[in-house]
Parts: structure tokens; C-alpha cells; sequence
């Protein structure tokens, strides 16, 4: 297999994004002889929506910061889960440009609920929670261009 790129038909890639949406699935995966294509909805993506069928992607690498041994007990690390771009566009924290942004950190925030919108293609994508938890931090500017995986939002997840 080349390293080309995978010409796949935009108009019918939109269409399968809407039809997976509207059957509420949460993951579908793609093979063909030349790439796979896996599609999935919620906030933990990893960067391999589209890889050669028999490529294998690379590992993430980690993201967490490396911890000094000290003599002093230390608190532990709060844990935070991360809300990641499903798509590349371009981020919004509003639905339109005059209007309050959807969420600030420090907000509660509920499954289901919309954190911002993603402009792909001209498609407005609204992003929505996982699960629900408390904002800490919000890692994109509004108007700002995304990459598929890209760290949106960092929330702590409720007792």
C-alpha cells in the first residue's frame, strides 16, 4: 500500500456523520481495502479516524506532566476528563456572535449539555457533555481552529 491520500466523497461522508447522529450510535467503523474510516461520537477520541487499513496509529502520547520525588507527601493530582474535538473546524463557545458563551469555567455542567459548536464545512456541529461535572478549564479560544483530538475542554467529572 502507498502513502497517497484517501479520496473519500466528502458529500457522502456528511451524509453518514447525520445518519449516525440521528440513530444515536456511538461508534461505526469503516474498512476498505486501501483505509479505514471509524467515526465516533462522545469526547474520548483518539487521532486515528483515518488510518491505512493496514497501518496502525501511533500511540498517544501522555499527557500528563512528569512528577518530582519530593520528601513531603503531596496531594494527589486531581483527575480531570478531557472533552476532545470529534472534528476539525473552527471552535465557538457561542451560538452566535453577540450571544453569552455556552459555559465558563467553574460551571456546572450536565450530560448531554452543549459546551460549543464546531463549524466544519459549513455545518454547525454542536458539542455536547459526556458526562456531568464541573468546568476547570477551557483550553481553546473562541474563533480558534481545531484538530481532530484536539483537547477542548477539561472537566471534573461529579462524585
Amino acid at each position: 500500500m502507498s502513502d497517497q491520500p484517501v479520496d473519500i466523497n466528502l458529500d457522502e461522508l456528511r451524509e453518514l456523520i447525520k445518519l449516525l447522529r440521528e440513530s444515536n450510535v456511538s461508534e461505526f467503523e469503516l474498512r476498505k481495502a486501501d483505509y479505514r474510516l471509524r467515526i465516533r461520537q462522545g469526547s474520548i477520541v483518539e487521532p486515528e479516524a483515518l488510518v491505512p487499513a493496514n497501518g496502525s496509529p501511533k500511540p498517544a502520547e501522555s499527557a500528563r506532566p512528569q512528577t518530582p520525588a519530593a520528601a513531603e507527601p503531596q496531594e494527589p493530582a486531581e483527575v480531570l476528563h478531557e472533552i476532545r474535538s470529534p472534528m476539525v473546524g473552527t471552535f465557538y463557545r457561542s451560538a452566535n456572535p453577540g450571544s453569552a458563551p455556552f459555559i465558563e469555567v467553574g460551571d456546572s455542567i450536565k450530560k448531554n449539555q452543549v459546551l460549543c459548536i464546531i463549524e466544519a464545512m459549513k455545518i454547525m456541529n454542536e458539542i455536547e457533555a459526556d458526562l456531568e461535572g464541573e468546568v476547570r478549564k477551557i483550553h481553546v479560544s473562541n474563533g480558534q481552529p481545531v484538530e481532530f483530538g484536539e483537547v477542548l475542554f477539561s472537566i471534573k467529572p461529579s462524585a
